[in-house]
């Protein structure tokens, strides 16, 4: 094989990484070279001579694996962006390979001597608090992952790691393949009554490029979202609704039932070999929730004040079809459909009469100027460096002075090796090495609305929303200004890293934001006056119903991870239904089962932690209240969210890092008044 250009110096612009010259056969080789040069900066750790020192062992520590990292970033965010048969094989063959090194780490017990004996001197060490930080995290990450075990627990310990990572990836290929597997094609042109132009154009170009005669249409967000929202033909969005709601739940070979029983009971026997109660316990010793109590007190207590509104906009909704047309029982396939109809009456205002002004270059340049009025950034779109597709849109991101603030990635239509959803990640993380501010290259990855023949992308309300949410990940990473690579950007408490994102999608609602790019895109012509009056008043329309929504995925994560027998467990199904029981508004279905596709908890990294996105809205209404009262683009708020959050990364505690923006502990009220939850 020739030279591999994943262990060779990058020699690019900006030190990105060398896509066009990277091949799939480059990856395993890779990965073991660099497995082998990380063990070896370990084995220098362990080996010196010298006592251990904050300088020698825990900074070296943090420095070392960098290559590793480097090729684990690039690989795995390919596996959710790009991936093939190829790749998914490679990312079997590596994770076990990954997870041993990893356990190779924290069950060192020379290497955790010479951490223990740093930081059992920790008071006499004059440390900064990003040290003091750091040190506690190394400490915690040998200690919450066995190394205080006995030889024969440290083994099981690396068992049962290895084979969660291969479940883990398992799951997520299971969910892509059903995702990619379903396909509904309408040949009647009377079926498409009630979808909008745009909707029917894409199917139609979906049929064409698959050889197809009609309309194509499938579990992509852009293909699905539109047809169950629109869609006259009752019977066709319950087929497709069922599709999305049953995938891995089909008792075939992309079945996850048999696998979300084992990833719960192996999580839970790892917690309890480390010494915890339940994997729930385990994760939120790391939260700014801290306990599963505190997590259903605090679900619970929204559940109380949603759970009467969402009852009430669900009759009315039932009220609403019933008068309609006739419809006797609400179905999951008609939420979304009488939802919109109930709202265009209420509020004159839908889908379609928005996305003209939602072009997504005009979104994306209108996220660019908001940051820019906030947090001084400038974005340059430039081609100079690789992509891994051609949808890849790249960009350069300096401050006033022209100094380099990070590398900017966006990936924003489906494909076939994309997973649905849409998320922030990165390539490389920043840090300060030798007196020299590395800079982070960032990326955000969606799956919008492809422009058609005749149209350019024009996004949803709600897909706007989403770009905000993950640009707001983004800019975290960006503007990270830390020593230490594992502390940096997003490196943070998983219930604290979703503040940035949602208090982003804030400015989608305020009319001084929302005429810098919501433009006509034939026209040109500002979005009107009263179509933001109505975003701003329909903004809490069916709030009572979301909010359970979203506190119900949150006590199914805990019931899943707080329980203190989860082998007892059987059936997937049952379990769900028996957790739903409190929160569930329409009719069960049988053939559905949101476990086996609940990828956040199952694949991603929110296991016991969903209840997050609820938690951080408490943080993110409470934030964007104190922009309220001083102005949205107040330069003195937006440079104190930036210097107190957006660039501390993992530096202190969350809660000191906010009080030092706010001047105070977040208020549930600010997001309850928000929600229309509670009187104003």
């Amino acid at each position: 094989m020739t030279k591999n250009p994943l262990l060779e110096p990058f020699n690019t612009a900006y030190n990105t990484a060398p896509f066009s010259k990277i091949n799939d056969e480059h990856f395993l080789p890779a990965f073991k070279n660099a497995i082998a040069k990380a063990k070896a900066e370990i084995d220098d750790i362990v080996n010196s001579p010298e006592a251990a020192t904050f300088q020698n062992t825990i900074e070296a520590l943090d420095f070392s694996g960098e290559q590793l990292d480097r090729i684990s970033s690039i690989f795995f965010n390919l596996n959710s962006a790009e991936t093939n048969e190829t790749i998914q094989k490679i990312a079997q063959e590596v994770s076990p390979l990954l997870s041993e090194f990893s356990n190779d780490i924290t069950l060192n017990e020379d290497l955790f001597k010479r951490v223990k004996a740093v930081y059992n001197s920790k008071d006499e060490l004059n440390l900064t608090t990003e040290q003091q930080t750091l040190l506690d995290k190394k400490y915690k990450s040998f200690s919450r992952n066995g190394a205080n075990l006995i030889q024969d627990k440290k083994e099981k310990l690396r068992e049962i790691d290895k084979i969660l990572s291969q479940l883990k990836l398992k799951f997520g290929e299971n969910v892509l393949a059903e995702t990619n597997k379903f396909e509904m094609l309408i040949t009647k042109e009377s079926d498409l009554s009630g979808l909008p132009d745009g909707a029917k154009e894409a199917a139609l170009q979906l049929a064409e490029s698959k050889k197809k005669e009609g309309w194509l249409f499938t579990l992509d967000y852009p293909s699905y979202i539109p047809f169950v929202t629109y869609a006259d033909n009752r019977e066709l969005r319950k087929n497709i609704t069922l599709a999305a709601g049953s995938k891995s739940f089909k008792g075939d070979d992309l079945d996850n039932q048999n696998i979300v029983l084992e990833i719960v009971k192996l999580r839970h026997e790892r917690a309890t070999l480390l010494g915890y109660k339940t994997h729930a316990h385990f994760v939120l010793e790391e939260r700014m929730a801290e306990t599963p109590k505190n997590v259903l007190n605090f679900s619970n207590e929204l559940l109380l004040k949603a759970k009467p509104a969402a009852e009430r906009e669900f009759k009315n909704l039932g009220n609403f079809a019933k008068t309609l047309d006739n419809i006797e029982r609400l179905e999951k396939w008609d939420g979304s459909y009488y939802s919109e109809k109930l709202k265009q009456k209420l509020f004159s205002l839908d889908d379609e009469l928005l996305k003209p002004y939602f072009k997504l270059e005009n979104v994306i340049n209108g996220a660019f100027t908001i940051a820019n009025k906030l947090f001084d950034l400038n974005f340059q779109e430039i081609d100079t460096i690789d992509k891994y597709h051609e949808d890849v849109l790249t960009y350069k991101v300096t401050n006033p002075k022209g100094e380099l603030i990070s590398i900017f990635y966006a990936d924003f239509f489906p494909r076939s090796g994309k997973r649905n959803g849409a998320w922030m990640t990165s390539f490389k993380p920043q840090y300060i090495k030798n007196g020299e501010n590395s800079r982070p290259h960032v990326s955000i990855v969606c799956n919008f609305t492809k422009p058609t023949k005749t149209k350019p992308s024009l996004l949803t309300f709600n897909e706007v929303t989403t770009l905000f949410h993950e640009f707001g990940h983004a800019l975290h990473g960006m503007l990270a200004n830390t020593t230490y690579p594992s502390l940096s950007g997003t490196s943070v408490y998983w219930d604290f890293v979703e503040l940035p994102s949602q208090v982003m999608e804030n400015w989608c609602y305020e009319k001084e934001a929302l005429e810098l790019f919501a433009k006509h895109y034939e026209t040109g012509e500002v979005i009107p006056m009263d179509l933001i009056d109505k975003i701003k008043a329909s903004a809490t329309f069916h709030e009572g119903m979301q909010t359970l929504r979203q506190l119900s995925f949150g006590l199914l994560d805990m019931s899943w991870h707080a329980g203190e027998s989860p082998e007892v467990i059987k059936s997937v199904k049952a379990f769900e239904s028996d957790v739903f029981k409190n929160t569930s508004l329409y009719p069960e279905i049988k053939e559905t089962c949101m476990s086996t596709a609940f990828s956040h908890i199952f694949q991603g990294g929110y296991s016991s932690g969903y209840y997050s996105y609820k938690w951080a809205e408490v943080l993110d209404a409470d934030a964007f209240e104190y922009f309220k009262e001083n102005g949205v683009f107040n330069k003195t708020i937006a440079n104190k969210f930036k210097e107190c959050v957006l660039s501390q990364g993992g530096t202190d505690n969350p809660m000191t890092l906010y009080k030092r923006f706010r001047g105070q502990k977040p208020r549930p009220e600010a997001l309850l008044k928000r929600a229309g939850l509670i009187e104003v």
